[in-house]
């Protein structure tokens, strides 16, 4: 919830598998902050990016079809709140927010380090490796 108590972000109950954030090296100049994540998906998606995004954007839960991967700080209020939210693997989840043209932003959530590396070494490509992806959308 914002400070207004009126705005928030939802996550769904559970994941909703596991993508790569891309299959290509490019760079679209995405976002880290709260509220970045659906324009950071849309971006990702228009530059024919990965799984990752391609799954929040194509959910379609309770309804509601406006899913979206959600920003390094989106994802770390969801770790923030694993236990509330609920259904989390302890593994690490894709972000939409980008580091580089080969590596973008996760969060491990069995020690909630955020990470643009593989196993603490500069791997040339992180955005091909698959990792567990959750959907957000925002109220």
């Amino acid at each position: 919830m914002d400070d207004t108590g009126e705005h928030g972000i939802i996550a769904a109950p559970t994941d909703q598998g596991t993508g790569n954030w891309s299959y290509i090296s490019f760079y679209v100049g995405t976002n880290t902050n709260i509220g970045t994540g659906r324009d950071n998906t849309i971006k990702i998606q228009s530059q024919g990016g990965g799984l990752a995004a391609m799954i929040c954007d194509d959910l379609v839960l309770n309804e509601y079809d406006d899913w979206f991967l959600p920003s390094k700080d989106e994802l770390n209020e969801l770790y923030k709140n694993r236990t509330l939210i609920g259904g989390f693997a302890k593994e690490n989840y894709w972000s939409s927010s980008e580091y580089s043209n080969n590596s973008a932003w996760s969060q491990d959530f069995s020690s909630g380090i955020q990470d643009c590396y593989y196993g603490n070494n500069l791997m040339n490509f992180n955005k091909s490796i698959f990792y567990r992806v959750r959907a957000i959308r925002t109220f």
